[in-house]
């Protein structure tokens, strides 16, 4: 029965059909093309032979012999020892061959074309009979029918994962991403989409905006600057759970602080939540890391009023934490082990991996994972962990994979599953060795594509950061108790447990539909639409800002590399910059296999080198660079599909740059304003100081105007000091202020009156001719508030106030 689930099984079922087929054939296969080359999808009889059943068929031949049976459109006898000869990697090893034998060629058609070929060995050189013609025939056409399906599942896929790194990159253009970010966004996506040319390096090159010698704007004397991702990337996973998180956080008010604690330590990850406490935060939302470490914070939390709820991994039982929200992993294990039993459904040893034997989730998947296959002829074995070691787990993956003949493999958290696809592959299993893993990072998406892992259990990891913010807010604005009651609870180890549970649920994804799962280009929709739907959600909150800490892992190797070099003008990068176009390299026969760059990237083993500009008022500014091992590994379409992208990175490097820019703009604008401020505190102060001149006398000069705004300053100053030095006069000298009118008279008999309320008096001194004459104009009445012409008879009058004198000595 072909479902869909497992390619590599059916294919092969049909060769082992053909072989059968054949009266005494030892030997068949089943090639398809790819590109220009046939490569191998299955073969019987061959084992030790072919190194892999994605190997290449060798010779120059591939395309001949397809056209051949395309035109003759009928099956093609051929000597056993030249078809070996051209289309075996190693036919060395096949000197057992019969004289005389024949291999039997039946086309693989699809869609009117040939797109493959059954070969069967006729030991004795002797034609089928007509009966056996058409069942080879039939054979072949199941073989068509089964790959031309997967074909239609991956276009779709393809093309779904294109919309989706456009998006991101879109994304990426209202968030302030930098450089490195958006470069191993872009790696890893265009790597996903186009698997064919199975480029094994993605790097950006950006022009310099500074100088190398020689005169600015000269293209040949810049520099260029050379961004290069990891090899090993952070996990998506917890990208998305704060991505989740932050959506939430908007939707309802609250600021979340997202910190990321190292996964090999629990005790940081504790210290981050104490810090949250002691700053006051209003809610917690964390990922334990060692559930048992962190409860103290938990509990000291609690304590303080502040809700927690754990994310991804249950807390320890009887923990203060109020909620859990995550994968059901009872339901995740068994679902896994579902799909295996039907991978597997004659048994075999399986392997299983995980990051920690000891976290909590890990162990619920993988107890009801055995308990599922228990009744099975299946010899599950003891679970390895990695640690958040990706080198460790690729190597422990390897040697279960060599020695210890494992027909299945289970890769129970994230990067667990590419530990055991790596393996496959490198040693010639990849299809054979049936791999359901967990969760979908980019990797794993090209692994279901092109069939190393058969099926992924794929956690809603932005959905639990979204509903675990949205269920802080309710514990907030609500109360716990009203929050939770409506929740499920969790029955932890021997059921004591009853903590209060939001499964987010778990989508089974393979690459075809089947009965049991969703097709991946459908999942791919479907999560695309969940998280626009999120994005549009509102919910009415309250004014007073609110913050939630969010506590993830930090699991990657962050390695990016910023290299500065002088853009040579005869290398390829050069020539992109130069003329705005896109470039493909062959490395050892195009007319630029002399160019540095290309030779350097020759002697990295690259056969294809690509250069795509990203453009910007019609002039390059930086180029995408790609390599691939293969030979043609870029064709028309795809270069077309790299333009899009870097298109659409063009427009968000340019928006980072000008986010970069308005900031540092911002930034000087607001050193300024600082600066602004602190002279015009200086200058209020010098403009209206207050000066005790005698016992129970004050001076007040006014220097510039009087509005409203330095009225109320000016009151609130002088009253101050009345009351301070005890004052019953004081002289408001206006002999500074640069204009006398109606209005600014009105503020000063306020400050008069307001004066008289404590008990002093306000005279105004240095009237000038010119005010004095405006304010008569002006119709100014200043009613019982003295004046005097000058500071000294003002003075002379304030001594007459208080009971002083001014005394005249005469100098010796």
């Amino acid at each position: 029965m072909v479902t869909g689930l497992d390619l590599h099984a059916t294919l092969h079922r049909i060769v082992m059909e053909v072989v059968g087929t054949v009266p005494c054939a030892q030997r068949g296969s089943l090639l398809a093309r790819d590109g220009e080359q046939l490569v191998y999808k299955a073969s019987v009889g061959l084992a030790g032979v072919l190194a892999s059943p994605q190997e290449v068929a060798g010779g120059a031949g591939s395309a001949a012999v397809l056209a051949t049976l395309d035109a003759a459109d009928s099956n093609r006898i051929m000597a056993a020892a030249d078809w070996y000869s051209e289309h075996l990697p190693g036919a060395s090893a096949l000197h057992l061959v019969p004289a005389g034998a024949v291999v039997v060629l039946t086309p693989v058609r699809a869609q009117g074309q040939t797109i493959g070929v059954l070969a069967v060995e006729q030991p004795d050189g002797q034609a089928p009979s007509g009966e056996r013609w058409a069942r080879l025939r039939a054979l072949a056409a199941s073989a068509g029918a089964a790959l031309e399906r997967r074909e239609l599942y991956n276009d779709k896929v393809q093309s779904a994962q294109e919309v989706r790194v456009v998006e991101a990159v879109l994304n990426a253009v209202a968030a302030r991403t930098s450089t490195h970010e958006l470069i191993e966004m872009i790696s890893k996506g265009i790597k996903s989409v186009q698997l064919r040319p199975q480029w094994r390096s993605v790097h950006l090159v950006l022009r310099s905006d500074a100088p190398c010698g020689g005169a600015r704007g000269d293209a040949a004397a810049r520099e260029i600057c050379v961004y290069r991702v990891s090899r090993q990337l952070p996990l998506a996973f917890w990208n998305n759970v704060r991505d989740g998180a932050v959506i939430a956080g908007r939707s309802v008010g609250i600021h979340v602080d997202v910190r990321n604690a190292p996964a090999s330590s629990a005790v940081e990850q504790r210290g981050i939540l104490e810090e949250g406490i002691d700053r006051g935060v209003h809610g917690i939302a964390v990922a334990p890391i060692t559930p048992e470490v962190i409860e103290p914070a938990i509990r000291r939390a609690a304590a303080a009023g502040i809700p927690v709820v754990t994310i991804d991994t249950p807390p320890v039982e009887g923990s203060c934490a109020q909620a859990y929200v995550g994968t059901d992993n009872v339901v995740a294990g068994r679902l896994a082990a579902e799909m295996m039993a039907r991978l597997l459904p004659g048994g075999g040893k399986v392997g299983a991996m995980t990051f920690w034997l000891s976290a909590i989730n890990s162990r619920e998947r993988i107890e009801a994972f055995r308990a599922a296959l228990s009744g099975a002829p299946f010899d599950l074995q003891p679970p390895a962990e990695d640690r958040f070691d990706i080198e460790l787990g690729r190597r422990i993956a390897r040697e279960a994979v060599q020695t210890g003949e494992i027909a299945g493999a289970l890769g129970v958290c994230a990067e667990n599953g590419l530990s055991w696809g790596t393996a496959a592959r490198a040693l010639g299993r990849a299809g054979e060795l049936k791999i359901v893993a967990f969760d979908l990072l980019t990797d794993t998406l090209a692994m279901l594509r092109e069939g190393t892992i058969h099926a992924a259990l794929v956690q809603r990891e932005h959905e639990m950061g979204y509903r675990a913010v949205r269920l802080v807010h309710e514990m907030l604005s609500k109360g716990v108790e009203a929050a939770v009651a409506g929740l499920p609870t969790r029955a932890g180890a021997g059921g004591r447990s009853a903590l209060r549970f939001i499964d987010t649920g778990i989508d089974v994804v393979t690459l075809e539909r089947t009965p049991w799962s969703l097709p991946l280009s459908d999942y791919l929709a479907l999560d695309a639409s969940r998280k626009a739907a999120k994005r549009r959600e509102q919910l009415p909150h309250e004014s007073r800002a609110k913050e939630l800490l969010l506590v993830t892992l930090d699991a990657g190797s962050h390695d990016h590399r910023e290299e500065r070099a002088p853009l040579d003008a005869r290398s390829m990068v050069g020539r992109v910059l130069s003329t705005a176009r896109s470039i493909i390299v062959d490395t050892h026969a195009s007319e630029l296999h002399d160019a540095p760059d290309v030779v350097e990237a020759r002697g990295r083993g690259a056969h294809t080198l690509v250069g795509v500009p990203l453009l910007a008022g019609g002039s390059a500014f930086g180029a995408l660079v790609l390599e691939s091992g293969r030979r043609a590994a870029c064709s028309l379409d795809d270069l077309t599909m790299i333009e899009r992208v870097a298109d659409t990175m063009a427009v968000a490097l340019e928006n980072t740059q000008l986010v970069h820019r308005i900031i540092e703009r911002t930034h000087e604008l607001e050193h300024a304003n600082r600066h602004q401020e602190s002279l015009l505190d200086t200058i209020r102060e010098l403009s209206s100081p207050v000066v005790p001149i005698a016992r129970s006398i004050l001076v007040m000069p006014i220097v510039g105007t009087m509005d409203a705004q330095r009225s109320g300053r000016f009151i609130e100053s002088m009253l101050q000091d009345i009351t301070e030095h005890r004052a019953r006069v004081v002289l408001v000298d206006v002999t500074g202020m640069a204009f006398v009118d109606a209005a600014s008279v009105e503020h000063l008999l306020r400050a008069a009156r307001a004066a008289r309320l404590l008990g002093a008096e306000v005279v105004l001194v240095g009237v000038t001719p010119a005010a004095a004459r405006l304010m008569v104009e002006q119709g100014v009445d200043l009613g019982s508030v003295v004046t005097r012409a000058t500071l000294e008879l003002g003075f002379t009058y304030a001594l007459s106030k208080t009971g002083g004198q001014i005394v005249y000595r005469r100098s010796a």
